[in-house]
């Protein structure tokens, strides 16, 4: 595959927040001490894989953040029930390699976002055993004990309640019965919650992924929009470029509704998993069309409740089925370009560990978390072991065998067709382009059709400072009208496409073929006016300079 120009650099965003992020999750990203667990010093090693911090390479993916999945000592392999919201888990390593984890990400520009699960904690916090052990005694009262009110106690079991031990009382519990919710309405869990995101700020953190907003309140959207206003205003009084991305599992109409917090971002949803628009867009269900008008469309309903929303695209995460199992007997060509898709949304686009190799895993959730394939055994043979100095993990407990469809990063790293390759490069594209992260999406009907999708995305205010781009630390003016426009085409199709632009009177500046993503080595052309796309292949065009 090909991007034109080799020498493609991270430019200037005018808006800090739409950065390219990468999910990790510890437990099976990279052992440093070759006991199956991923730890905090193998994520360490692991950087230059993510963002070397030098913008002359092209041998890292550039990410310009890095989403950890929850770091807090926790019961469980997944640590989404924390027993100290500040400390590390031991199994991860100590609080000195989570500072040398953010110092180490802070020299390359790498922000850094922790996973914060407020909606419930682990029975075994220590909240939760003061609070059961008070309730087994005749000092059961919040006055004895403050920790009572922390959670939701009943006399009578209710849906979502669980039996409390020893007692006659039930506790609300709506994940499981390892997670006692939060009563997030107490005063005194607020004033707890205040004290645990000062202290990661503090730490350095550059903000917070937060879990489950949906359910903070059960069934109860205005209560969970009030909390996570409180939270967002919270947060930013403390540091405010802080930068908050909430996990609203719900349909697009009822998420959209949460920006009204005035939260960053929420993530994309409705485009994601095999049943959203980029799998159906790519599998055809959807026409190529369509996916540039529902961008614009989303942008627009974003908006309407907040003029700062910067909308939070992703593809796949740790609760979904791998991507690669999407499409059936799949060369690696449909997964090379619904990544793409995901990173030519505007916004905060986010990138889960190992779909940039086509990694496989679904059914119960221990597959979708399977290890990151840095060497199969052979990497010697298959050019050198990336990176130096860590271990491939074990994997959760009970994970079943996950085959690696397209080989180790190892064996990709070489391969310049490689899916690994291909999103190198298609975050070097989303990188050098601006507008692709910040700008506005104007779908190009006249160009458009049923497998190929044209649109602008041009300048929008943000009112925001620039302060960065992805692996490199520049002095932003924050001006959007200094982006430049962009015109990007796309092809669905398993057969080439041409393009007359001269069917669009409004695009007739953009003569510049400045980069472009395909699946093969065949190239994107530009002759006469009429673009030609290989299968799946993708153009970006730009005004030609003076």
């Amino acid at each position: 595959m090909e991007t034109l120009n080799a020498q493609l650099q991270p430019a200037q965003l005018p808006d800090d927040r739409c950065r390219t992020s990468y999910e990790i999750f510890v437990y099976s990203f990279a052992d440093s001490d070759g006991d199956g667990i991923g730890d905090l010093q193998g994520a360490i090693k692991a950087l230059d894989y993510v963002n070397d911090g030098d913008p002359e390479t092209a041998d890292d993916l550039g990410c310009g953040r890095i989403w950890l999945m929850p770091v807090f000592p926790s019961p469980t392999y997944h640590k989404y029930d924390v027993t100290d919201y500040m400390d590390v888990d031991p199994q991860y390593g100590t609080m000195a390699d989570l500072e040398a984890f953010l110092e180490a990400c802070h020299a390359r520009d790498v922000k850094v976002i922790l996973d914060l699960p407020l909606n419930h904690t682990s029975t075994e916090h220590p909240w939760f055993q003061a609070a059961a052990d008070a309730l087994r005694t005749a000092e059961g009262n919040a006055e004895a004990c403050p920790e009572i009110s922390y959670y939701n106690f009943s006399n009578e079991k209710q849906a979502g309640y669980e039996p409390l031990e020893g007692t006659n009382l039930y506790y609300e519990a709506r994940f499981w019965s390892g997670m006692p919710d939060l009563d997030l309405s107490n005063e005194a869990v607020r004033e707890k919650i205040r004290e645990i995101v000062r202290f990661w700020l503090d730490k350095g953190v550059d903000g917070f992924r937060l879990d489950a907003v949906t359910s903070f309140y059960t069934d109860d959207h205005a209560a969970n929009i009030e909390f996570l206003a409180w939270l967002n205003d919270t947060v930013k009084e403390i540091r405010p470029d802080a930068y908050l991305v909430g996990e609203a599992w719900e349909n697009q109409q009822i998420y959209a509704r949460y920006y009204e917090s005035g939260i960053d971002s929420l993530f994309d949803f409705a485009f994601a998993g095999a049943d959203g628009r980029i799998a159906q867009t790519v599998k055809g269900a959807r026409s190529a069309a369509s996916f540039a008008q529902d961008m614009r469309d989303e942008e627009e309903l974003y908006r309407s409740f907040s003029e700062q929303a910067v909308n939070a695209p992703f593809y796949t995460n740790h609760d979904m089925a791998r991507s690669t199992g999407y499409y059936a007997y799949d060369d690696g060509s449909k997964t090379k370009l619904a990544g793409t898709l995901n990173l030519l949304q505007a916004g905060s686009a986010f990138l889960y560990y190992g779909e940039e190799l086509g990694m496989k895993g679904s059914g119960k959730d221990e597959n979708k978390r399977a290890p990151m394939p840095w060497t199969d055994g052979t990497s010697a043979e298959a050019g050198k072991d990336l990176p130096q100095g860590i271990n491939v993990c074990a994997g959760p407990p009970d994970m079943e065998p996950q085959a690696v469809k397209f080989g180790s990063v190892a064996q990709q790293d070489g391969d310049p067709n490689s899916i690994l390759n291909y999103f190198r490069n298609a975050i070097r594209v989303r990188g050098a382009f601006p507008a692709i992260a910040c700008g506005k999406t104007q779908p190009l009907d006249e160009l458009s059709s049923e497998d190929v999708g044209a649109f602008l995305r041009t300048a929008e205010e943000t009112g925001a400072e620039g302060t960065g781009a992805e692996g490199t630390a520049t002095e932003g003016t924050g001006k959007a009208e200094e982006m430049d426009p962009v015109l990007i085409i796309f092809s669905t199709s398993e057969e080439e496409r041409q393009i007359d632009l001269s069917a669009a009177d409004a695009i007739g500046d953009f003569t510049n073929l400045a980069a472009m993503l395909t699946v093969s080595e065949e190239p994107v052309t530009f002759e006469n006016g009429v673009i030609t796309l290989p299968p799946r292949g993708i153009a970006i065009l730009t005004k030609q300079s003076n």
